[in-house]
């Protein structure tokens, strides 16, 4: 007995010790400057996440103490510990294995890539389209314009509150379960508003449909980094950026005419349900876990059947879920990388304010195209095309640049540089300043044409998705293994932002003016750009300082652009 327990102890030193040379690895690679081999590097890209079982709930061993211990029954005394522990974890069989998910069949990752961002248009859709039924709502339940814009808030103040739950979860039980359970509460949420019987009932049931539909935003980022390497990430990513951004833009004149027509307001809340059910659907027949550590554990489960051995298990079946530690660790772990990381603060900080010009666009498009131009119901939805057509233009300028980071990528070993990904996004973050300047002093005068400002919508949609698609894509690089908690942290604070840009923008624009209003928005926006240019010349530097971003790279990004040059 008393030697059970020393191999325990002993068992649990030397993991300690592994997981601390694991972290400092990446660090020392850096330092020695000499690239690894083409297998380390793969071996790496699929390892079985050490650190991050380290940093998980339960992973130190049991907190029962040994006088605690359930018996075995029938007077039998513990068996000994393994012989070898470590040759009973299950790993991923080399670089080439075709469990994990970056070597899947494309048309199987193409296909759940499809369908996930498909949700993510569907909820983004659902955040934005209550406004086009508020006039409705006005009528039947007798609020004014200032409860109705809480339909947005609350909707969008439950993508903050949602990663709390979802992005811990995902770590624990894989991406699979909180999708599906997020998407199926949506929809019923969604049901519910559509239904409502009074106010009450219908602002509580956006709030949950947002918190629900967090699930999606937050972790479909991270199931696309799950099953998409570097080099394929990027086309990914600008899918899943344009379905975050076309849903809200494209709510206004879908909704508008649907509010507008015989169907009435609440079949502009119908519809995304239908839509959702639809897509929850095909989640569950066309997709599968895309999580490594939990497609070990399936890989073990099966195993041990096979072999009848049941000493078999993955990393992840060795944690052992405690509440102090799940919130300590799981449930904090957002708020600890989102506040003790100077990169995922200014980049969340500069994209919150990004985001939240998104749901101002939303009050301020009908202030000058139907206040300024006269235009009604879905016609006055329409000028939000020009932001769709620029948030197209700015995908499309991002993924022409991905020859080039390829180029990078291969000099490189294949090692990312988080910092390469930069340089579209300083680039988008002037165009949109400048698109911001450009909308407010072309849409306060009628004698201005209208398509003078939705021309600016071109502008302000190329910059936002720029700035979206690249900064998605750093935060991916840089916190790879807490993708899921970095994408709830960034996900946390943009929402706040954007849930409260509606509720004063409509007396911003009425009160400063519509130029100037404008003008002030753009000065914002130029007052920012120099934060992804910051990062581009420092941010390797702050990674090595990072306990929780690793730094892989093999030279910095400055020394590869004077080599390419």
């Amino acid at each position: 007995m008393d030697r059970f327990h020393h191999d325990s102890d002993r068992a649990k030193a030397d993991d300690s010790s592994s997981i601390a040379d694991g972290v400092s690895l990446s660090r020392r690679r850096y330092s020695q400057g000499g690239p690894p081999g083409n297998d380390s590097i793969e071996l790496e890209r699929i390892n079985t996440y050490r650190l991050q079982q380290q940093l998980t709930v339960g992973s130190r061993g049991s907190r029962i103490p040994q006088d605690q211990w359930l018996p075995i029954g029938a007077g039998k005394p513990y068996p000994p510990p393994l012989p070898d522990s470590e040759a009973y974890v299950v790993e991923f069989e080399g670089a080439d294995d075709p469990m994990h998910p970056h070597n899947w069949p494309m048309k199987k990752r193409v296909i759940l890539g499809s369908l996930l961002t498909s949700c993510a248009l569907v909820t983004a859709y659902g955040s934005a389209v209550f406004a086009t039924a508020a006039s409705g709502a006005e009528k039947e339940f007798g609020f004014g314009e200032e409860v109705a814009a809480l339909g947005t808030t609350l909707y969008v103040l439950g993508f903050s509150a949602g990663p709390t739950v979802w992005a811990p979860s995902s770590e624990l039980l894989g991406r699979r379960w909180p999708l599906l359970l997020g998407m199926f509460g949506f929809d019923l949420f969604m049901i519910a508003t559509a239904t409502a019987k009074d106010t009450q009932t219908l602002m509580l049931c956006r709030f949950f449909a947002g918190f629900c539909a967090a699930s999606i935003i937050a972790l479909v980022p991270a199931s696309l980094s799950d099953v998409f390497n570097n080099h394929q990430r990027g086309v990914a990513i600008a899918m899943y950026t344009m379905s975050v951004f076309t849903g809200p833009f494209t709510a206004p004149f879908i909704g508008g005419y649907t509010a507008s027509s015989y169907l009435g307001w609440r079949w502009t809340l119908y519809v995304p349900a239908i839509v959702g059910f639809f897509c929850l659907a095909l989640i569950v027949f066309f997709t599968t876990e895309t999580y490594a550590p939990i497609i070990l554990v399936q890989k073990a489960a099966i195993l041990r059947r096979q072999t009848r051995n049941w000493g078999i298990h993955a990393r992840q079946d060795e944690l052992e879920i405690d509440f102090k530690e799940l919130v300590t660790k799981n449930l904090a772990r957002p708020f600890l990388i989102l506040f003790t990381e100077p990169i995922a603060f200014l980049l969340t900080l500069y994209m919150s304010f990004i985001y939240g010009l998104a749901y101002a666009l939303l009050e301020a498009y009908p202030i000058i195209f139907e206040g300024t131009y006269g235009m009604t119901g879905g016609t006055a939805g329409l000028p939000f095309i020009g932001l769709i057509i620029g948030e197209i233009a700015g995908s499309t300028f991002v993924l022409s640049l991905s020859g080039r980071y390829s180029r990078k990528l291969a000099a490189n070993n294949y090692v990312a540089v988080p910092e390469w990904r930069l340089p579209p996004c300083i680039v988008g973050g002037a165009v949109f300043a400048g698109g911001l300047f450009w909308f407010g002093w072309t849409g306060w005068n009628s004698n201005i044409h209208w398509m003078a400002p939705t021309a600016a919508g071109v502008a302000v949609g190329f910059g936002l998705t720029s700035i979206f698609m690249q900064c998605f894509n750093y935060i991916l690089d840089t916190y790879s293994k807490f993708a899921a908690s970095a994408f709830a942290a960034n996900t946390m604070m943009r929402s706040m932002v954007g849930a409260v840009f509606p509720l004063f923008t409509r007396q911003m624009f009425n009160n400063l003016g519509i130029q100037w209003a404008g003008t002030l928005l753009g000065c914002i926006a130029v007052v920012m750009i120099p934060i992804p240019l910051m990062f581009y010349l420092f941010g390797g530097r702050l990674r090595q300082k990072s306990k929780l971003a690793p730094v892989m790279d093999l030279m910095p990004p400055a020394e590869e652009d004077i080599k390419e040059a």
